[in-house]
């Protein structure tokens, strides 16, 4: 399908110690013409493999470029189709020599060195797919995966939130083993003044749960006072006037669904299935 084009573009180039080169781009729908007031100006050596590149994908939108210099044919881009000793020449059969002098100008223009003006193909972005179809297929589904660690790890810990952090000071982060002691006794493994001497526990169960169990003193989690209580990711645990949040990398962190969460408002989360027993 052709693309269908209106313009009417005036440019300037500019290369450091030469001058200026004018050229302007004009047409309608699929057949535009190129006037340059310098014909050798896009002939460098190193130009041909970014003009054949640009032939190649005009020919593919159905558009025409004719360039011409002081009213003369130089070359054609794009929808063409040149003869054969010509592409033996220009190595492409979308670039067709309008006359003898377009073919002198850019011998000429090789033969005397001159520098390359357009952009390496590099810098090209890349072209749209087309057609668009593609794009739009359904993703190929994925295997359903869990948060079953065998390994029983994701590193769990519990971080002290502060409300009164100084710049550059970070967070006391505390380690969870299998049976983890919170109070204020010295030999507690989490040891935090103002607690009763052990104030709470933290169980690492047979089912890799972390499950919170109350001593003595108030323990509350997202505020509510509680005896026992599963630990997931963001789990808020208050002991005493102490603010701490429990942290498991989401690879075992029991709470996630398969393995992690699905985006958007109407994404539909569904169920992890049993866990084997350890």
């Amino acid at each position: 399908m052709a693309l269908m084009l209106s313009a009417d573009l005036s440019l300037d180039l500019e290369v450091e110690g030469k001058p200026a080169v004018h050229a302007r781009l004009r047409g309608v729908e699929n057949r535009l013409t190129l006037e340059v007031d310098e014909a050798g100006a896009f002939a460098g050596a190193r130009d041909a493999p970014v003009v054949r590149a640009l032939a190649e994908s005009l020919a593919a939108r159905g558009i025409l470029i004719r360039v011409e210099s002081g009213g003369r044919h130089l070359v054609s881009l794009g929808a063409v189709s040149a003869p054969w000793w010509q592409r033996r020449a220009t190595g492409t059969r979308r670039i067709r020599v309008g006359s003898l002098r377009g073919a002198f100008t850019a011998a000429r223009s090789r033969a005397s060195g001159t520098e390359s003006v357009l952009p390496d193909a590099g810098l090209i972005p890349p072209a749209t797919l087309w057609p668009l179809t593609p794009t739009l297929r359904r993703p190929v589904p994925r295997p359903v995966t869990t948060t079953h660690d065998p390994a029983r790890g994701g590193t769990p810990r519990l971080t002290l939130a502060k409300s009164d952090l100084w710049a550059g000071e970070r967070q006391p982060v505390f380690s969870l083993g299998e049976h983890t002691t919170i109070g204020s006794d010295p030999r507690a493994d989490i040891c935090l003044p103002g607690l009763e001497a052990q104030h709470a526990v933290i169980e690492h169960d047979d089912r890799d749960e972390y499950v919170v169990t109350a001593v003595a003193g108030a323990t509350r989690v997202h505020g509510a006072v509680i005896d026992h209580q599963m630990l997931r990711t963001g789990t808020r645990l208050e002991v005493g006037e102490h603010r701490l949040v429990f942290t498991r990398e989401e690879y075992a962190d029991h709470g996630r669904p398969h393995g992690g969460r699905v985006g958007g408002e109407v994404g539909h989360q569904l169920p992890q299935p049993p866990r084997e027993a350890f």
